[in-house]
């Protein structure tokens, strides 16, 4: 084996590594798009760029090097494009909330990390591996200790004789340590439930507890639903 197909064994090893160490964060924390995906589009991409910057291999001695012109951003440039259809696979909407999106991030980022490998530019390769794996491993700790604001879905209903008034209602929710950024209205079953949905916001996770136990020991109420939005 020659030195250069050393070379390229080298580059697409270390795309391979770079993709499956930022994978297998993600399946430990059951993204849809993992191990397997991210290794492999890290290798492609790595396998791809070197096809451009190989280019004067294709056809031997018998085209003078000096003759064979590529331009491998062209090739980076497809690579980047095209990667943006298969992150969009893995966003998806629930409810009011989208999720996927750091997966997404993360497999544009592993697939601009093989164009690096790939052209053997490795020093910020590398650091930027690092850099990705601490982004979504310590960021990830340093998240879940920083206070944050909570949001919630909300559907409260009661019997339209006995329903709560809007300023008894939003009293009831501000106790439980709750803010209403939206509120609407609805008079459902023709007629004879009245209903409240609301979009709350809170700082502390502990109160949508708190809320649940308040609602269902009230009287009055005949049903509520409190989904927290994903985050």
């Amino acid at each position: 084996m020659s030195a250069d197909q050393l070379l390229m064994v080298f580059y697409l090893g270390a795309a391979w590594l770079a993709g499956s160490l930022i994978g297998l964060e993600r399946s430990y924390h059951g993204r849809p798009a993992g191990f397997r995906t991210h290794a492999l589009v890290c290798l492609a991409s790595a396998l791809l760029m070197m096809v451009t910057t190989h280019q004067g291999q294709w056809f031997g001695a018998s085209v003078p090097a000096s003759a064979v012109t590529t331009d491998p951003t062209r090739m980076a440039q497809g690579i980047m494009t095209g990667i943006g259809f298969l992150g969009a696979g893995v966003i998806f909407k629930e409810g009011l909330t989208v999720r996927g999106l750091t997966t997404a991030a993360s497999i544009w980022m592993t697939a601009a990390l093989g164009i690096l490998y790939g052209i053997g530019f490795l020093f910020p390769a590398i650091l930027v591996t690092i850099v990705t794996l601490v982004t979504l491993s310590l960021f990830r700790w340093m998240e879940s200790r920083m206070p944050s604001q909570h949001f919630a879905d909300h559907m409260l209903s009661f019997a339209v004789d006995s329903a709560l008034d809007e300023a008894s209602m939003r009293e009831l929710i501000h106790a439980q340590g709750f803010r209403i950024k939206s509120l609407s209205y609805r008079l459902v079953q023709r007629g004879t439930v009245y209903e409240y949905h609301m979009t709350l916001q809170t700082l502390d996770r502990l109160n949508f507890g708190r809320l649940a136990e308040a609602l269902r020991g009230r009287d009055g109420v005949l049903e509520f639903r409190l989904a927290p939005l994903a985050e």
